[in-house]
């Protein structure tokens, strides 16, 4: 067993789990810096203000949400803690359209955006594959 960042890598299922569940964990944190450093770009308009704040709420509750995921009672309470993250990711996403319609964003807030894009894409497959478990059960 070799050691990798925090997990250990093995080539069975569990440690490949861990590693997976660390890099979405350390991705979501990520994102929520790449979301403040964002606002922090945003001019300081009455809209600007008023989006900033809501991006900052909703970019940083996934990595939370997904930390109450983590210590879920059941499967069906994981899901529903993942659902959670899904729904600020997506309140994220839109938020993002509006401030780069509004012209709010700049070229260097692209990535934030493909992040949650992608964040999105990830939770959405992860929650369909849990609903699926859980219903084969």
């Amino acid at each position: 067993m070799q050691l990798h960042g925090k997990w250990p890598m093995t080539n069975d299922k569990i440690g490949e789990q861990k590693t997976r569940q660390y890099d979405l964990e350390e991705r979501l944190i990520d994102f929520a810096v790449l979301v403040i450093e964002t606002v922090n770009r945003i001019p300081p308009t009455k809209a600007g203000n008023h989006l900033g704040g809501q991006l900052i709420r909703s970019g940083t509750a996934p990595a939370l949400h997904y930390g109450e995921a983590q210590g879920a009672e059941s499967r069906k309470d994981f899901i529903h803690k993942m659902k959670g993250a899904l729904k600020e990711l997506r309140e994220s996403q839109i938020n993002l359209k509006i401030l780069k319609k509004t012209q709010h964003l700049t070229s260097a807030d692209e990535k934030t955006t493909q992040e949650c894009r992608e964040l999105v894409q990830i939770f959405t497959r992860s929650i369909e594959t849990a609903e699926r478990n859980l219903a084969q059960k």
